[in-house]
């Protein structure tokens, strides 16, 4: 009889161990890998009728890549998060930016122009919701996942997980503001789509003043 209840016990516990480790806190959508890279064709347009021109767009080549570790003010092992910008036309470098960027136990955190934003919180769950700028100087932003762990197609490239981290969404007689990020495991960021607008009776398309940006996704991998 002890020795059943012992055995009993040790599948217990071997079960248990397994449901914990089989716990998916979703830090695959924040990789921190040296050598991790993300393309995408940048388009970023600025609208204003009251100068010339009233709709001046931008566009080029961002090419995302995660360098060596780092230790940051506080002792914390960061990684460098480099940016380059390429002329979509003749492929020349036109910027170059270095930030970091680090998974500290519950928080993927970017310090982007020496202001740091959480990216992400985990575990990731729809409706979990988090202040972007709780460890900056900026006004509060508050965001939150949802459609996680949904299977999508972007611009060709199928990914059987993503979450979206929603950052606003707001319409009314002069105002038009939508603002989101896409995650994919094991990538990253995959897509990017910020439009905050003035705009006349609710008509959207009736631009006054503002600006959007999207990110396109075009390559991805490990260098």
């Amino acid at each position: 009889m002890k020795k059943t209840i012992i055995f009993s016990a040790l599948l217990l516990g071997l079960f248990a161990c397994k449901e914990k480790a089989s716990v998916d806190f979703g830090f695959e959508y924040f990789p921190i890998n040296q050598g991790a890279f993300v393309e995408y064709e940048v388009t970023e347009v600025f609208h204003d009728v009251n100068i010339i021109p009233q709709h001046d767009t931008n566009r080029y080549r961002l090419k995302t890549l995660i360098g060596e570790d780092v230790l940051d003010n506080v002792g914390r092992v960061n990684q460098k998060f480099f940016q380059y910008r390429y002329d979509l036309q003749t492929g020349d470098l036109i910027d170059e930016r270095v930030w970091t960027r680090i998974l500290d136990g519950s928080r993927g955190e970017v310090v982007e122009e020496n202001q740091r934003l959480i990216k992400m919180v985990f575990s990731v769950k729809n409706d979990e919701e988090w202040d972007v700028n709780a460890f900056n100087s900026m006004d509060e932003q508050e965001v939150f996942y949802s459609n996680v762990d949904e299977n999508q197609v972007i611009n060709g490239f199928d990914f059987e997980e993503t979450c979206k981290v929603n950052y606003e969404d707001f319409f009314s007689l002069v105002d038009y503001r939508v603002k989101y990020e896409v995650y994919a495991k094991g990538v990253g960021l995959v897509e990017k789509n910020f439009k905050d607008f003035t705009i006349q009776n609710f008509d959207t398309t009736d631009i006054q003043k503002g600006t959007e940006v999207f990110y396109k996704l075009i390559d991805f991998g490990v260098e």
